[in-house]
């Protein structure tokens, strides 16, 4: 059994609190049908604290379609949206960005049903918010300070083991 000694206890609390496993990064998984996945985010009307991403390399995304004065959020893994969505623009660092134009999306398509919107041009404006520094972070519109206690932490233990 290993044993550690209580003088290492804070290096030991250091240490776990900067490692973090292979795990892939928790996103909020909603649209702006459920109550609370709307502008103003409420994760307790969306019932839970978010999924984790199906790839290990994996970016929380926030989508915001605008058409006139209607907004629809979608929140989601950037990998759930990659198989049906050709309008995600190529920088996909933290941030927003408009959506990219995809000039032969349903340049073959001869349908009179204009309900279906094959050339993706029904909304007025579209924006993609990434971000994957913190977990459940499409939620926020702003980062969690999930770094902040760590670094007031990890300052309070050293300060620990320097006053001994």
């Amino acid at each position: 059994m290993i044993s550690i000694r209580p003088s290492n206890l804070p290096l030991v609390l250091f240490v776990f609190l900067f490692v973090h496993s292979s795990e892939a990064i928790w996103c909020y998984r909603c649209n702006s049908a459920t109550p609370g996945c709307g502008e103003k985010f409420n994760w307790r009307g969306i019932g839970y604290l978010g999924d984790p991403c199906p790839e290990d390399d994996d970016v929380c995304v926030k989508v915001i379609e605008r058409k006139g004065t209607i907004e629809t959020y979608t929140r989601d893994c950037l990998s759930s949206l990659q198989g049906f969505r050709t309008d995600i623009p190529a920088d996909k660092y933290e941030g927003c960005r408009p959506a990219a134009k995809d000039l032969n999306l349903a340049h073959y398509v001869n349908t009179s049903i204009r309900e279906l919107d094959v050339k993706r041009d029904h909304f007025d404006k579209t924006t993609f918010c990434f971000c994957f520094l913190d977990h459940r972070c499409n939620g926020a519109p702003t980062a969690h300070g999930n770094h902040l206690w760590k670094l007031i932490t990890s300052v309070l233990l050293v300060m620990v083991v320097l006053l001994r």
